[in-house]
């Protein structure tokens, strides 16, 4: 394995090298950046092209200025001992200086698109697959479809239309008419029927409890004022994780495993007792505050499940810190809710930005509506990314489990009269799992791609940003600086995605 690594790290590092090396003088030869300054009309013109050829380096044949730039790039390889040298934009600022503030809002952007998008494209593609054929492959096959053919800036233009500025007018007076609530109570009922399946008295009851408690939960938020104060409540929480609990426990082990249900339980009670003494806490927290509670409810899951777990601890350990996560995230949701009111009145009532990563000028001294801040500004860009790459991953996971499920060692399964549960989960899926991996490896370099053309309409000063507003005048350094971040991410996730193949399948062997 240690040979494997370092076979792959210098294929890397020569691959890094030679793109480098193409990039810098396909920019360096192919566009001019004296161009602005040769017809300009300034009376210190001339000064200003020989300030900008003595930072930029033009005096140098490009090929040349690549190995000045190499050179640069090896002190960031030994930073106790030289100082990390991109070079300089024209302006004259460290492109290291611009580089990670870039790279803040790109990055959690693309991240959170990613994550979202592979757990909603994995989920839809399984579901599609149990469901072959059926109404629900049917609409979700168009509809991913249809997501993956329309273009990232006409996405972003809808969700502007749409999202922002309908649900910012929506907000100036959030009532819900009957019809419209009794629409989405329709089409909601509808998605889960086709999701339950069975037979026609399965499928009307499902339809029917569905719609009752969908549109009724609509209606019930308009009268109240939900919309304005927003929150999960102690009911919420107490109701939500006591769901989580049986649901993990139902989809990862089964209700019949008595040691499952109870590791679970006993963390749900536990996140339930949390919600209500943490409250003070929260008040006075710091995002340090929240990694650290995080690592304890984790540990606690974990705990649990190893004490509790008997014979299958392995299982009941990840059920504990599966259970323990997800109820730390619904509590930290409805903290946030909390904090709505008070961001909507600084916010003049239009939460939902259509411009920018934040609000210039805009710090509460609270952390947590400085988060509802940056929620609501990469929101639009974040649905638009995902876009880009949610059909791609329900395509392959439909086709992949669909596959899966027709091979000889799941109808053994079966045939052995294991339940369906066990057949999906832990036979079929972490197969379905394999090619997905190839597809979060190269995903990522697209999503960074796409990014480009969202930050330019969200005007989000990121790293797409950074290269388009660098690229048109031939500032190579920021735009080298981009490469670099980009080509290093995508070797990295390549070399991740590798590594995973032979912990997903036995029988890949790293020599």
């Amino acid at each position: 394995m240690a040979g494997f690594i370092l076979r792959r790290v210098g294929v890397s590092i020569l691959i890094l090298i030679a793109a480098s090396f193409v990039m810098f003088n396909l920019v360096a030869y192919s566009t001019d950046p004296l161009e602005d300054l040769r017809s300009s009309s300034l009376p210190n013109k001339e000064q200003l092209i020989q300030a900008r050829i003595q930072i930029a380096n033009l005096d140098v044949i490009p090929p040349v200025r690549w190995l000045m730039w190499l050179a640069g790039v090896g002190k960031c390889l030994v930073p106790f001992v030289a100082q990390c040298d991109l070079g300089q934009t024209f302006q004259g600022a460290p492109v290291t200086d611009i580089l990670p503030t870039a790279m803040v809002a790109t990055v959690q952007m693309v991240t959170a698109a990613l994550i979202l998008a592979i757990l909603f494209g994995i989920a839809t593609g399984i579901l599609s697959a149990l469901r072959e054929n059926s109404g629900f492959d049917g609409s979700f096959t168009v509809l991913s479809l249809f997501l993956y053919s329309l273009p990232s800036f006409l996405a972003a233009a809808m969700l502007k239309t749409f999202v922002a500025i309908g649900f910012n007018d929506f907000l100036q007076d959030p009532v819900i008419p009957i019809i419209v609530a009794i629409i989405i109570g329709v089409v909601v009922a509808i998605i889960v029927q086709s999701v339950i399946g069975g037979n026609r008295r399965k499928r009307l009851i499902s339809f029917g409890i569905s719609f009752a408690i969908t549109a009724g939960m609509l209606l019930w938020m308009s009268l109240t004022g939900w919309f304005l104060t927003p929150g999960i409540g102690p009911i919420g929480i107490i109701v939500f994780s006591a769901g989580i609990a049986i649901g993990l426990t139902a989809l990862l082990a089964g209700l019949h495993q008595r040691r499952a249900l109870l590791t679970a339980g006993i963390v749900a009670v536990a996140g339930i007792a949390s919600y209500f003494l943490l409250q003070p806490l929260f008040d006075i927290s710091t995002p340090g505050t929240i990694v650290i509670l995080a690592v304890v409810a984790l540990l606690v899951g974990a705990l649990t499940g190893f004490l509790v777990g008997g014979d299958d601890r392995r299982q009941n350990i990840r059920l504990g810190m599966l259970v323990a996560l997800l109820i730390g995230m619904l509590i930290l949701v409805d903290r946030f809710m909390q904090s709505f009111p008070g961001y909507m009145d600084d916010m003049s009532g239009r939460p939902i930005a259509t411009v920018g990563s934040s609000t210039p000028g805009y710090d509460p001294d609270n952390m947590w509506r400085t988060g509802l801040d940056v929620f609501f500004h990469l929101l639009l860009p974040t649905l638009s990314l995902l876009t880009i790459s949610f059909a791609g991953y329900t395509r392959y996971a439909r086709a992949g489990m669909i596959e899966v499920l027709s091979q000889d060692y799941v109808r053994t399964a079966r045939a052995k009269g294991m339940p369906e549960r066990v057949v999906v989960v832990r036979h079929a899926f972490r197969n379905v799992l394999i090619p997905i991996t190839t597809l979060i490896a190269t995903d990522l370099g697209a999503l960074l791609g796409g990014a480009i053309i969202t930050e330019y309409i969200f005007a989000i000063p990121g790293m797409g940003a950074l290269f388009q507003r660098s690229l048109g005048p031939g500032d190579i350094y920021p735009v080298m600086g981009y490469f670099l971040v980009i080509a290093v991410m995508a070797i990295l996730f390549n070399f991740l995605a590798d590594l995973a193949y032979a912990a997903l399948d036995p029988r890949v062997r790293v020599r």
